[in-house]
């Protein structure tokens, strides 16, 4: 019998959809990929695992795409769009 965890475990989820419990640096949160696949039109497509957002302070913050989607949302609602088109948080 093997000694590893991860193969006893039966996930229900993505893989990509599993917070770590190991701790883990902003940009090493920003590289996580939750999807990369094909949808049905054969268009790739790619859903970051954390969507790094940065505070009114300066710091940088991962939200997971799963656990933090109501403060994703939250954010996107707050961005606006200047003259030029370039968008403003």
């Amino acid at each position: 019998m093997e000694d590893n965890k991860e193969k006893d475990i039966h996930r229900t989820v993505n893989p990509g959809d599993v917070i770590s419990e190991e701790p883990q640096a902003v940009e090493d949160k920003a590289q996580q990929v939750a999807v990369d696949s094909p949808d049905i039109t054969g268009d790739q497509i790619q859903v970051p695992t954390y969507f790094v957002v940065e505070e009114p302070d300066g710091e940088k913050k991962a939200l997971h795409h799963v656990k933090d989607a109501e403060e994703i949302s939250d954010t996107i609602r707050q961005a606006r769009v200047d003259e030029e088109g370039n968008r403003v948080w």
